[in-house]
């Protein structure tokens, strides 16, 4: 699932094209017909936690409920790995008609406007004496174990601060219903094998909050230098489907805190659009 999650954010914006107003019209419509009348259909990975799973137990099962119930339709699923392919045997072969979550800018897919942002984290014991650290930059991370996944944005600013050397580096491209890289990192960091894990803020949000006592959190919004540690999330549905977008849009804005609290319940740590850390809510 990390794999899908990192080669997610490995992207470059689609480009735009303009065309007339009736051809636009008459693609509008074409791909309009393929979203179903009768139900919300989701395409999801089958064994993706904390995202989804078909027990639906994840974060983004629990938004595409929400989201069914707003549309007053049933929710159906189309389950299949989030690897190599997934957009092409789900969306695009009319299986399903929405990713609730895809960074945006993927050109596989049409984004919706972001409904979260989140950036990568550094988990650490909580009493670790790197629980206030800030930084990557900070000199008490030299000659630390460290826990990465190779080929995602903290493994390139590890390698820029001198600090890969001794990391520890655990698979990218797995079937999450075998093997766990995140759950493992999570573990090592528990029996000391490392001393931190350098993970997606969603899941080391999650599974650090699950952890028994729970691990320390430290979002890594202090990081300046390329490339960028946050990303928008948004959902994703079928090129060219611009009414079905804009409904999820409408639908994303109205229910905007019931969407925030479930993210918060499952420990997901939300920055602003920017990447910086979002001011304290004001109590009502």
């Amino acid at each position: 699932m990390f794999k899908a999650r990192t080669k997610r954010v490995k992207m470059t914006m689609a480009a735009l094209v303009s065309a007339p107003f009736f051809a636009f019209s008459a693609a509008s419509a074409q791909t309009s017909d393929l979203v179903s009348k009768s139900a919300f259909r989701v395409c999801a990975d089958p064994a993706n936690m904390p995202f989804s799973n078909r027990a639906g137990e994840g974060f983004e099962n629990k938004i595409a409920e929400l989201m069914a119930e707003k549309l007053g339709k049933p929710l159906q699923y189309t389950w299949f790995p989030m690897a190599t392919g997934f957009i092409r045997r789900t969306l695009r072969e009319n299986r399903c008609d929405v990713v609730i979550g895809y960074a945006q800018g993927h050109e596989l897919v049409l984004n919706t406007n972001h409904y979260y942002v989140s950036n990568y984290v550094m988990v650490v014991k909580a009493d670790s004496e790197l629980a206030d650290l800030t930084t990557m930059a900070d000199p008490r991370l030299k000659g630390k174990k460290l826990g990465v996944i190779a080929g995602g944005p903290p493994a390139t600013h590890a390698t820029k601060r001198g600090l890969i050397a001794g990391a520890k580096g655990y698979n990218l491209m797995v079937d999450r219903r075998i093997e766990s890289p995140s759950e493992e990192m999570i573990a090592d960091v528990i029996s000391g094998e490392t001393d931190a894990a350098l993970m997606w803020g969603p899941i080391g949000g999650y599974y650090a909050k699950k952890a028994d006592p729970p691990l320390k959190v430290i979002p890594l919004t202090a990081e300046k230098i390329p490339p960028r540690m946050f990303f928008r999330i948004t959902m994703g549905v079928r090129q060219g489907e611009l009414v079905w977008k804009r409904k999820l849009n409408s639908l994303l804005r109205r229910n905007r805190d019931e969407i925030d609290a479930i993210l918060t319940e499952f420990g997901v740590p939300l920055v602003s659009e920017y990447g910086e850390p979002l001011e304290p809510k004001k109590a009502q």
